[in-house]
Protein backbone atom coordinates (compact mmCIF):
# COMPACT_ATOMS: atom_id res chain seq x y z
CA UNK A 1 0.00 0.00 0.00
CA UNK A 2 1.13 3.42 -1.13
CA UNK A 3 0.85 5.92 2.01
CA UNK A 4 0.52 10.00 0.05
CA UNK A 5 1.73 12.83 1.96
CA UNK A 6 -1.03 15.16 2.26
CA UNK A 7 0.86 18.50 1.51
CA UNK A 8 -0.95 21.65 1.82
CA UNK A 9 0.30 24.60 0.48
CA UNK A 10 -0.37 28.60 0.22
CA UNK A 11 -2.30 29.74 -3.10
CA UNK A 12 -0.37 29.48 -6.26
CA UNK A 13 -0.96 32.44 -8.61
CA UNK A 14 0.00 29.82 -11.15
CA UNK A 15 -3.31 27.17 -10.55
CA UNK A 16 -5.60 29.07 -12.74
CA UNK A 17 -3.74 29.09 -16.28
CA UNK A 18 -2.49 25.48 -14.93
CA UNK A 19 -6.46 24.77 -14.84
CA UNK A 20 -6.75 26.55 -18.42
CA UNK A 21 -3.85 24.28 -20.17
CA UNK A 22 -6.23 21.67 -19.25
CA UNK A 23 -9.44 23.22 -20.08
CA UNK A 24 -8.45 23.92 -23.32
CA UNK A 25 -6.89 20.37 -24.34
CA UNK A 26 -10.33 18.96 -22.63
CA UNK A 27 -12.51 21.41 -24.92
CA UNK A 28 -10.65 20.31 -28.10
CA UNK A 29 -11.52 16.55 -27.07
CA UNK A 30 -15.03 17.02 -26.64
CA UNK A 31 -15.91 20.07 -28.39
CA UNK A 32 -20.19 20.40 -27.89
CA UNK A 33 -19.94 17.47 -25.54
CA UNK A 34 -18.90 19.40 -22.85
CA UNK A 35 -21.88 22.21 -21.67
CA UNK A 36 -19.26 23.93 -19.41
CA UNK A 37 -15.53 23.03 -17.99
CA UNK A 38 -15.53 24.36 -14.24
CA UNK A 39 -12.91 24.67 -11.85
CA UNK A 40 -13.46 23.99 -8.48
CA UNK A 41 -11.96 22.94 -5.24
CA UNK A 42 -9.58 24.89 -3.44
CA UNK A 43 -7.57 25.69 -6.00
CA UNK A 44 -9.57 27.71 -7.76
CA UNK A 45 -10.57 29.97 -4.60
CA UNK A 46 -7.49 33.00 -4.72
CA UNK A 47 -5.76 33.43 -1.50
CA UNK A 48 -7.05 29.76 -0.36
CA UNK A 49 -4.15 27.82 1.47
CA UNK A 50 -4.60 24.06 -0.94
CA UNK A 51 -2.92 20.54 -1.95
CA UNK A 52 -1.97 21.57 -5.29
CA UNK A 53 -4.15 19.41 -7.21
CA UNK A 54 -6.39 21.39 -10.03
CA UNK A 55 -10.20 19.76 -9.90
CA UNK A 56 -12.34 20.05 -12.51
CA UNK A 57 -15.67 19.19 -13.47
CA UNK A 58 -16.74 18.73 -16.78
CA UNK A 59 -20.17 19.93 -17.09
CA UNK A 60 -23.02 17.42 -20.15
CA UNK A 61 -26.13 18.44 -20.19
CA UNK A 62 -27.66 15.10 -19.08
CA UNK A 63 -26.19 11.49 -19.50
CA UNK A 64 -27.59 10.55 -22.75
CA UNK A 65 -24.26 11.39 -24.30
CA UNK A 66 -22.03 10.25 -21.90
CA UNK A 67 -20.66 6.91 -23.73
CA UNK A 68 -19.45 9.95 -26.67
CA UNK A 69 -17.85 11.37 -23.44
CA UNK A 70 -16.21 8.43 -22.42
CA UNK A 71 -15.13 7.78 -25.98
CA UNK A 72 -13.51 11.20 -26.40
CA UNK A 73 -11.82 11.39 -23.32
CA UNK A 74 -10.35 7.61 -24.03
CA UNK A 75 -8.45 9.26 -26.95
CA UNK A 76 -6.73 11.53 -24.90
CA UNK A 77 -5.71 9.14 -21.65
CA UNK A 78 -8.57 9.34 -19.54
CA UNK A 79 -10.03 6.26 -18.21
CA UNK A 80 -13.65 6.33 -16.38
CA UNK A 81 -13.65 5.06 -12.80
CA UNK A 82 -16.96 4.88 -12.13
CA UNK A 83 -18.98 7.57 -9.31
CA UNK A 84 -16.55 6.28 -6.72
CA UNK A 85 -19.80 5.66 -4.40
CA UNK A 86 -21.05 9.50 -5.35
CA UNK A 87 -23.96 9.92 -7.33
CA UNK A 88 -24.00 12.50 -9.88
CA UNK A 89 -20.31 12.46 -10.51
CA UNK A 90 -18.16 10.70 -12.58
CA UNK A 91 -14.48 10.05 -12.29
CA UNK A 92 -11.57 9.98 -14.77
CA UNK A 93 -8.06 8.68 -14.08
CA UNK A 94 -5.58 9.75 -16.53
CA UNK A 95 -1.94 8.51 -18.02
CA UNK A 96 0.58 10.34 -20.15
CA UNK A 97 -0.60 13.99 -18.96
CA UNK A 98 3.38 15.05 -17.59
CA UNK A 99 2.98 18.08 -19.47
CA UNK A 100 -0.09 19.05 -17.21
CA UNK A 101 -0.44 20.00 -13.66
CA UNK A 102 -1.62 16.54 -11.25
CA UNK A 103 -5.79 16.95 -11.76
CA UNK A 104 -8.93 15.24 -10.89
CA UNK A 105 -11.30 15.01 -13.56
CA UNK A 106 -14.86 14.92 -12.82
CA UNK A 107 -18.10 14.59 -15.17
CA UNK A 108 -21.02 15.45 -13.94
CA UNK A 109 -24.66 16.07 -15.65
CA UNK A 110 -25.86 19.85 -15.20
CA UNK A 111 -28.70 18.75 -12.93
CA UNK A 112 -26.33 17.22 -10.37
CA UNK A 113 -26.38 17.63 -6.71
CA UNK A 114 -22.68 17.17 -6.25
CA UNK A 115 -22.41 20.01 -9.07
CA UNK A 116 -24.20 22.23 -7.59
CA UNK A 117 -22.53 21.54 -4.24
CA UNK A 118 -18.82 22.14 -5.89
CA UNK A 119 -20.20 25.44 -7.75
CA UNK A 120 -22.11 27.28 -4.31
CA UNK A 121 -18.76 26.20 -1.96
CA UNK A 122 -16.14 28.13 -4.56
CA UNK A 123 -18.95 31.10 -5.03
CA UNK A 124 -19.45 31.54 -1.41
CA UNK A 125 -15.70 31.04 -0.52
CA UNK A 126 -14.74 33.45 -3.67
CA UNK A 127 -16.98 36.35 -2.46
CA UNK A 128 -16.46 35.57 1.49
CA UNK A 129 -12.31 36.24 2.58
CA UNK A 130 -12.83 36.12 6.28
CA UNK A 131 -14.04 31.87 5.62
CA UNK A 132 -10.89 31.74 2.86
CA UNK A 133 -8.66 32.74 5.45
CA UNK A 134 -10.05 30.42 8.29
CA UNK A 135 -10.62 27.49 5.89
CA UNK A 136 -7.21 27.90 4.85
CA UNK A 137 -5.92 27.44 8.37
CA UNK A 138 -8.07 24.11 9.32
CA UNK A 139 -6.63 22.75 6.06
CA UNK A 140 -3.13 23.63 7.31
CA UNK A 141 -3.33 22.57 10.49
CA UNK A 142 -5.01 19.35 9.12
CA UNK A 143 -2.14 18.71 6.98
CA UNK A 144 0.61 19.41 9.73
CA UNK A 145 -1.70 16.65 12.02
CA UNK A 146 -2.56 14.23 9.49
CA UNK A 147 -0.07 14.28 6.85
CA UNK A 148 0.06 10.30 6.15
CA UNK A 149 -3.93 9.88 6.54
CA UNK A 150 -5.94 11.30 4.00
CA UNK A 151 -8.99 10.41 5.48
CA UNK A 152 -8.21 12.42 9.29
CA UNK A 153 -7.01 15.13 7.12
CA UNK A 154 -10.74 15.12 5.39
CA UNK A 155 -12.51 14.50 7.99
CA UNK A 156 -10.33 17.14 10.21
CA UNK A 157 -11.84 19.87 7.81
CA UNK A 158 -15.32 18.45 7.21
CA UNK A 159 -16.84 20.42 10.28
CA UNK A 160 -15.96 23.71 8.21
CA UNK A 161 -17.53 22.43 4.75
CA UNK A 162 -20.60 20.83 6.57
CA UNK A 163 -20.91 24.29 8.36
CA UNK A 164 -20.75 26.41 4.71
CA UNK A 165 -23.19 23.82 3.22
CA UNK A 166 -25.66 24.88 6.02
CA UNK A 167 -25.08 28.37 5.45
CA UNK A 168 -25.52 28.32 1.69
CA UNK A 169 -28.26 25.55 1.87
CA UNK A 170 -26.76 22.50 -0.17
Amino acid sequence: MVTKHVIVQAYDEHWEHDFLQIKTELQDALGELAYKIEHVGSTSVRGLSAKPIIDIDVVIQDYSQFDKVISALGEIGYHHEGNLGIAGREAFRYEGKDHLKKHHLYVCPQDSDELKRHIAFRNYLRSHPDAVREYSLIKEEGARLYPYEIEKYIQYKSSFIEKIYQEIGV
